[in-house]
């Protein structure tokens, strides 16, 4: 009896999506928000798996994983595998994605967003599909309006509905706390308890950082403006921001996303006992960390 050939493939890192500026900037006639945002993608991830051959479909473990079922068909890994097999006009015959979700669900930071622009990418690499970023991208656009930035997952200004994306200056090296205090919540309470919903861009960028202190310095220039209509929906923000900003080594505090996760930026090196210290106050909650360089 033949047996089918299994090709194990490298996993790859599907980094959480960190709004590190998100100014809404007005809303399309068809209820589509227009974002202006600074997006950056720290080295906290999911994990995201190809095997070329074996048992067609999806297996997920991690912390997160019972949130979320391997056979539901609006699971974005599967759903980009079918945009692209459409794209490509063929079938690719079995493919074993293996996810260990390690970032919360529903929590404004991309996961899986991450997850589905990993997969995209796997499949182009080892199916060897040729297709650009950009074309990905476009892929990414129809499963949902994240998943074009987190193809390249680098640091980069995000515009219109998450499709308009422009290269900005690396930042410096810093490390990022990231916090969510076990809550999803859905983007469309927040989106609806937002007040204003034609607030003015971001300010423009500078040639180069420098200094940590020069990208915190134009951070405080910038808002989240989803944060006080999340902090409505999910008071537990509230908390989390405080618990961040109480932190001596914390230079900003933010909400990312439409929430709840939060994010604090530090000094390199100063991340790890800050997250100790998180952590035992706050047992319940997620408390991550890791580098944004």
């Amino acid at each position: 009896m033949l047996k089918t050939k299994i090709t194990p493939m490298a996993g790859e890192l599907a980094r959480a999506k960190v709004n590190l500026a998100l100014h809404v900037t007005g809303q399309r006639s068809d209820g589509y928000h227009l974002l202006d945002s600074l997006v950056a993608f720290p080295s906290v991830a999911d994990r995201v798996t190809l095997i070329r051959g074996g048992t067609d479909g999806l297996n997920i473990t991690g912390r997160f994983s019972d949130s979320l079922t391997s056979d539901s068909g609006n699971n974005l890994i599967l759903a980009a595998r079918r945009a692209l097999e459409q794209m490509v006009g063929r079938q690719f015959g079995p493919l074993h994605f293996e996810l260990e979700k390690n970032l919360p669900i529903a929590s404004g930071i991309g996961g899986g967003s991450a997850d589905a622009a990993a997969a995209l990418r796997q499949m182009n690499a080892q199916l060897e599909l040729g297709l650009s970023e950009s074309e990905l991208a476009v892929i990414g656009l129809q499963l949902g309006a994240d998943i074009p930035v987190c193809i390249g997952s680098r640091v980069a200004l995000m515009r219109g509905i998450g499709e308009e994306l422009e290269t900005v200056p690396q930042l410096p090296d810093c490390s990022m706390i990231l916090i969510n205090p076990g809550v999803s919540v859905s983007t469309i309470p927040v989106f609806k308890a937002l007040a204003q919903k034609d607030n003015p861009p971001l300010p423009p960028l500078p040639d180069r950082w420098g200094t940590l202190d020069t990208l915190v310095a134009w951070l405080h220039q910038t808002r989240n403006d989803l944060e006080p209509a999340a902090i409505t929906v999910c008071p537990e923000i509230a908390d989390v921001l405080a618990s961040l900003d109480s932190v001596p080594a914390v230079k900003l505090a933010r909400m990312s996303g439409s929430g709840a996760t939060c994010f604090g930026i530090c000094e390199k090196g100063l991340e790890t006992e800050a997250l100790e210290t998180l952590k035992a106050a706050h047992p319940d909650w997620w408390v991550a960390a890791g580098s944004l360089n």
